[in-house]
């Protein structure tokens, strides 16, 4: 091979340092074929003038660099002949241990158990059920907490306040309701406006507004209504889409996007109550939306530390840093998926048009989820595979198989190197993103796995599926 030879009789190779945005670290430098990833961090450090010296992981054409370089570039075949571009990434503070155990199985519900999620401070889990209750779980005893009584038909969606005082949950009855965590009672009486029954609920960010008392709901009667928790009412209602809407979500930028069975992604201004842009590709209905920022979003002002703030302002305050850090320079990036197969990158605040049309699956994308540090997107699909692309570049990285059945449901861990998914076989995998194959296997269902969650704090991951059970996975 011509790169080998020229390898051989060289003792070193040209490269190019840049940023995931592809932007030039300065002009290109001469490394020795000997030079370590450890090596190449400080060079980074030092080029980038960091007083704290930052952990950085390393990718030559999406792969992660963790041999010398001369040997990375014999394995995987990178010809030396043109400059060698190194892409380096912020690394995560801390590490997430893969969960390999489950430490617990729990009878939760009287029926499938549809929707479950962490609190951003990672010390609640709540689920959702086709019983009508919402249940609150106790993390350290494992044990039910309290069970929510209030609806009348099943749960389908829940979401947290990004300060984890509130829980929301919708249903099949197209009513959304409040709850006290404390005392697992509903905060008032239900949220009614909705006719039909309730696809997705979604909080706006906390760095926009603290506390939280706004949440935007997607319904199948086509409209998505924004709800004040504090004047339990509806303030305003999205009407426009011509079917059901079936994902939303409150961007950092304080924009609400809306998916549809009717094709479309709209873009809403809530200040102005407008619609100020309408994104079209996808040739069937829109399953799922994430954003480039959801982790930070989600999570607010809560890292893996799990601080405790004296104030909403120095909660606000601290999640706009957060939320600055993982956005950086680029604009906060829409992904779509859809029953057409396809996935779409949008850039929604800059154009209509989109940046990255993704193909590949063979069934329908039922899922996708953007990685904590904004660098991958990994969908799920009734193909029963997960795909693996850079959200910066759209290129296609790996496809994960393993699964003999739909791949419903993914999420990510929160320093970004494991993936997780559900599926109709009754399996969870876990997936180790660096190496590129199954971490860990974990079966123990009886049946279809809906829901999946990976705390915040990487310690804990709940599932939940049709088998009524709720597991809960540890390292």
């Amino acid at each position: 091979m011509q790169g080998e030879e020229t390898m051989e009789n060289d003792n070193g190779v040209i490269c190019q340092l840049k940023d995931s945005e592809g932007v030039s670290l300065g002009p290109p430098i001469y490394l020795p074929l000997h030079v370590s990833p450890k090596h190449l961090q400080q060079i980074v450090n030092n080029l980038l003038d960091n007083e704290e010296k930052l952990p950085y992981a390393l990718y030559i054409r999406d792969r992660q660099l963790v041999d010398e370089l001369g040997n990375f570039l014999i394995k995987n075949r990178v010809s030396v002949e043109r400059v060698v571009e190194i892409v380096y990434q912020p690394q995560a503070v801390f590490r997430v241990r893969p969960v390999t155990r489950c430490s617990a199985t729990i009878a939760a519900h009287k029926g499938a158990v549809l929707s479950l999620a962490f609190s951003p401070d990672g010390k609640h889990l709540a689920s959702g059920s086709s019983d009508t209750t919402v249940r609150l779980w106790d993390l350290n005893t494992q044990t039910p907490w309290h069970t929510c009584v209030g609806h009348t038909h099943s749960v389908l969606s829940i979401a947290w306040s990004p300060d984890s005082k509130y829980l929301v949950s919708g249903s099949k009855a197209g009513e959304l309701q409040c709850w006290d965590i404390q005392t697992g009672k509903p905060l008032g009486r239900s949220l009614r406006g909705h006719k039909k029954w309730i696809n997705d609920i979604s909080w706006e960010p906390i760095h926009l507004q603290a506390p939280s008392h706004l949440f935007v709901s997607a319904s199948k009667d086509g409209d998505a209504r924004i709800w004040d928790v504090i004047l339990m009412r509806c303030v305003m209602c999205l009407s426009g889409h011509t079917k059901s809407v079936t994902c939303v979500k409150w961007g950092g930028d304080g924009f609400i996007y809306t998916g549809s069975k009717d094709r479309t992604i709209k873009v809403w201004d809530p200040k102005e109550v407008k619609l100020i842009r309408e994104l079209r590709g996808h040739g069937l209905r829109v399953n799922s939306l994430a954003l480039s920022t959801d982790f930070v979003l989600r999570t607010g002002a809560f890292d893996h530390k799990g601080f405790d703030y004296d104030s909403p302002e120095e909660m606000k305050e601290a999640a706009l840093d957060r939320y600055n850090k993982v956005r950086g320079n680029a604009p906060e990036r829409l992904v779509s998926c859809s029953d057409d197969k396809s996935i779409y990158v949008w850039e929604p605040l800059v154009t209509k048009h989109s940046k990255f049309r993704l193909t590949g699956h063979q069934q329908p994308v039922n899922h996708v989820a953007v990685s904590p540090d904004g660098r991958w997107l990994a969908s799920a699909s009734f193909d029963k595979s997960v795909r693996l692309w850079n959200i910066s570049t759209g290129k296609f990285v790996h496809a994960f198989r393993g699964h003999v059945g739909r791949v419903y449901r993914i999420c990510w861990s929160p320093d970004s190197r494991y993936l997780l998914s559900g599926s109709k076989d009754s399996t969870l995998k876990v997936w180790d993103i660096r190496e590129l194959k199954l971490k860990h296997d974990l079966p123990g269902h009886f049946d279809r796995v809906y829901a999946v969650d990976w705390s915040p704090n990487g310690e804990k991951v709940a599932s939940g599926g049709k088998d009524r059970k709720l597991k809960i996975y540890m390292s």
